[in-house]
């Protein structure tokens, strides 16, 4: 009887996403089989509860095959998974994306210690050639980054992801024109802090001159998109990308996490207010059309109502429209989880208050878009996006993975009809 094809499940960002992808390829090509393979999430208590849950009820489902768990979870604690009566093997974030790991899957599994993570601080390179990139047919995904320098109060992912590490320019943009060459019509850089790529390349290249680089030598790339950055670490390439370049499209998604500067300090981040303001005012003047995606964290420990209200208030003070809201969780581990904490029930109001404010900026956004006519990427025959990331929706099919040009007619909920 054959084996059957390995199952997965991914919790947690694209980057997680993206190396799933690289794991199907990988474990494709040594045969793995009658495999379950759970790639966690480590950014909060609750993504390792779920995590755990979601291992136990796949167990259930499928008990007979050996059950894998990777990702940052199992980096940060392997012991807790481990620990697991329903987990064969534990393995870390830099096994996962090694040929030799799942080449040599039958040797570690059934050995009394379960466990192939080693130190994620030392690893001084990321996996990015292993494939291409992910996504649907019109978009892809491609990691130019891995890590983190930075030791914000509240995050446990340096933990999980080790120290910033960046792919080579070269290797990302022969990435790219394969992907181009594909029939790929936008390519979304991807990492865990997009904004350090190349501090430890030779002569330290910025992240604009990434930008600038493929866009230059991929002429035939008809749109171009970054993912989450840090404001404060944005290069004057990068601004002048976003003041030339129409290829790079304008939306950017910023980690803000709050708008109050006793709080920006208490998470330990490197700007304040002021200076998110002004960048998303240099931004809006250097392209009119910009949108600002954001995550904000509701209820950090200490915040009071009034530092609240500076967070609440910099949804309008930097014009945001596509927030993301983080109500606070203690993640064991991380200094903020020995902070004052703010009452449960307070933070879940707060995460509520923004949440309605978001909702405001996306009713305000999409009416402002009627009349005016798009470039819509489909992402199927029915639905697509504007350059400003705007779900777009159509009562006729439209082809998949191409550039549509439409008017906007209507508005229904946060979608815009054509």
């Amino acid at each position: 009887m054959n084996a059957k094809p390995p199952i997965f499940a991914t919790l947690g960002c694209r980057l997680n996403s993206y190396e799933t992808q690289a794991m199907k390829e990988l474990t494709d090509a040594a045969g793995v089989g009658d495999a379950v393979i759970v790639n966690t999430c480590a950014v909060t208590a609750e993504a390792v509860r779920k995590a755990r849950q979601e291992i136990r009820k796949l167990r259930r489902d499928n008990p007979d095959a050996r059950m894998i768990v990777t990702g940052c979870a199992a980096q940060i604690e392997p012991k807790t998974f481990a620990a697991m009566s329903e987990v064969d093997l534990v393995v870390g974030n830099t096994e996962k994306m090694q040929p030799e790991t799942w080449a040599n899957l039958g040797g570690f599994i059934g050995e009394t210690e379960k466990v192939v993570v080693d130190d994620i601080m030392s690893v001084t390179e990321t996996a990015a050639h292993l494939i291409d990139g992910f996504g649907t047919r019109s978009r892809a995904y491609v990691q130019v980054q891995n890590g983190c320098d930075h030791r914000c109060t509240f995050c446990i992912i340096p933990y999980g992801r080790g120290n910033s590490r960046s792919v080579p320019a070269g290797v990302i943009v022969d990435q790219i024109k394969r992907l181009v060459d594909s029939g790929f019509n936008e390519v979304v850089l991807t990492g865990v802090d997009l904004t350090s790529w190349g501090a430890d390349l030779p002569s330290e290249p910025k992240l604009g001159d990434l930008v600038m680089r493929i866009l230059k030598l991929v002429p035939d790339l008809p749109r171009l998109r970054i993912s989450s950055i840090d404001s404060i670490e944005v290069d004057e390439a990068l601004m002048q990308a976003i003041a030339s370049e129409p290829r790079l499209m304008p939306h950017m998604h910023l980690s803000l996490q709050a708008g109050d500067d006793m709080i920006l300090k208490r998470m330990k981040r490197r700007h304040l207010r002021d200076d998110a303001i002004k960048f998303c005012e240099d931004a809006k003047k250097l392209r009119p059309d910009m949108t600002f995606g954001a995550d904000i964290i509701a209820g950090f420990p200490t915040e009071t109502d009034a530092m609240f209200e500076n967070s609440l208030k910099l949804v309008d003070d930097c014009d945001l429209t596509w927030l993301h809201v983080f109500p606070y969780s203690p993640r064991p581990g991380t200094p903020a989880a020995k902070m004052p904490q703010v009452n449960g029930r307070d933070i879940k109001a707060r995460a509520a208050q923004l949440r309605a404010a978001g909702q405001q900026q996306v009713a305000r956004h999409t009416a402002a878009q009627v009349g005016k006519t798009h470039n819509i990427l489909m992402e199927n025959p029915r639905m697509g996006r504007t350059v400003q990331f705007a779900e777009t929706v159509f009562d006729t099919d439209q082809p998949e993975g191409q550039i549509v040009t439409a008017t906007i007619k209507d508005v229904a909920g946060t979608q815009l009809v054509a």
